[in-house]
């Protein structure tokens, strides 16, 4: 880590522009106009991936959206808005109601299982996709139903079904957490990520904006948004124009939408950008979950390395303290100011780091593993692909710390054995139990 210096603090979105007599007036004007090319090629080039794909690619995705997106002709009656209503009912009359969108996910189900314990309703919303075993979604939810947590099963692109929702459930909040994961996968399926980040995204604040109340949005973006940038640790002020993969590009280009939302309807939109999370009932697709897989698979497992045989680290966060920072972020989200798709006055927009502050040397864990399982790993020293990986993440917390108390308390080791212990409880040595 000490290699790494700080090159380009220049922050993403700059100060008011002054006319001063100074060289640097050129240089800060090339600046603005490198920006404001550089997001209009990104957003020219989502369009493209989404609309002019290829015709292999097309068919694959077009039958994946169908597959994926449910129908509101599938839902209604007096039964299913029972549940629906039951779900979101909170404990107190003037409890939190909150709509968790991708709640059958990892971090979905750990946010919908504590607001629950706390007395909050909550519905949560999710299509169940085969990104990663949909059995494990299937799990999650068994597991959210048993507290009182329904899902609806259906995409956030369906407009008409979201309006329903909201025709039937008050909602005073909003976590919306529905995203395409994984920053390898864009490269297979770019288009996967433009459907559920960005026009997601937008479906969702368009349903939010036009119904009376608004809630107020918690959602979840990412530290990838951080990108190629080297000034550490990383904090919310630094620039945040260069993303490493697609995947950061669409979590950075939700971040501008929350932006004109806010600005136009009046919406309280507060934006997370998690840092490596990992625990228990969690995504098959992260390194250490594969590891724990392959090492007691006797597979080999990949450690990169960056050039120079530089380390490759990450800053790794355990989900009880994410879960403590998106309640945190709930709890202290203000109301927006529009009502029926209009602007009252200023509402509030936050972004927060939620990280554990203390990145770790991926090797580290690995030998973490080790030990824990009981087994040696076949280690594979790689060099780390051109894929969309970066070589380290290491948060700035100072932000959410201030604002509502965010401080993790979980460091790698105590993580992992909570996970390793989950891992074979829910897996066996190697071996799914039999369903």
């Amino acid at each position: 880590m000490s290699q790494m210096k700080h090159i380009d603090n220049t922050p993403s979105t700059p100060g008011k522009f002054k006319i001063e007599k100074s060289p640097y007036n050129r240089l800060r004007l090339q600046f603005s106009l490198a920006k404001i090319i550089f997001w209009s090629l990104v957003f020219v080039g989502l369009i493209f991936v989404f609309f002019y794909r290829s015709p292999s690619s097309s068919s694959h995705v077009s039958s994946d959206l169908f597959r994926r997106s449910l129908r509101t002709s599938s839902y209604g009656g007096p039964a299913w808005e029972k549940k629906i209503k039951a779900s979101a009912k909170p404990r107190s009359s003037n409890g939190m109601c909150v709509l968790v969108t991708g709640a059958a996910g990892f971090v979905g189900t750990h946010v919908s299982a504590a607001l629950k314990r706390r007395g909050n309703g909550v519905l949560g919303l999710d299509n169940f996709n085969d990104y990663y075993d949909p059995s494990l979604k299937r799990a999650r939810q068994e597991l959210l139903e048993r507290s009182g947590v329904y899902i609806v099963e259906a995409d956030i692109n369906d407009a008409t079904l979201l309006k329903k929702l909201f025709e039937i459930v008050a909602f005073t909040h909003v976590m919306h957490l529905a995203a395409q994961a994984g920053v390898r996968y864009a490269m297979e399926n770019p288009s996967s990520y433009v459907h559920s980040n960005i026009a997601g995204l937008v479906s969702m604040l368009e349903v939010c904006k036009s119904v009376n109340p608004q809630p107020s949005i918690v959602w979840a973006s990412s530290s990838s948004v951080y990108g190629l940038n080297t000034k550490v640790p990383f904090s919310e002020r630094d620039r945040t124009d260069q993303p490493a993969s697609l995947y950061a590009a669409t979590k950075k280009a939700g971040e501008e939408i929350a932006h004109t939302y806010n600005h136009i309807y009046g919406l309280s939109i507060t934006g997370l950008r998690f840092f490596t999370v990992y625990g228990p009932w969690g995504r098959p697709d992260m390194a250490y979950f594969f590891f724990t897989r392959d090492i007691l698979k006797g597979k080999s497992v990949p450690i990169f390395e960056a050039a120079n045989h530089g380390t490759v680290a990450r800053d790794f966060t355990y989900i009880d303290d994410i879960v403590k920072g998106c309640l945190g972020a709930l709890d202290t989200a203000k109301k927006s100011t529009g009502s029926g798709g209009k602007k009252k006055g200023p509402a509030q927009l936050r972004v927060f780091n939620l990280g554990n502050t203390s990145p770790v040397p991926v090797s580290d864990l690995v030998s973490i593993l080790e030990k824990l399982l009981k087994v040696k790993a076949k280690r594979l020293i790689m060099k780390l692909p051109r894929n969309g990986d970066v070589q380290f993440t290491h948060a700035n917390i100072s932000l959410a710390q201030k604002e509502f108390g965010y401080m993790p308390t979980t460091d790698l080791q105590t993580g992992l054995k909570k996970f390793v212990r989950w891992y074979l409880s829910y897996y066996g040595n190697g071996k799914k139990r039999a369903q």
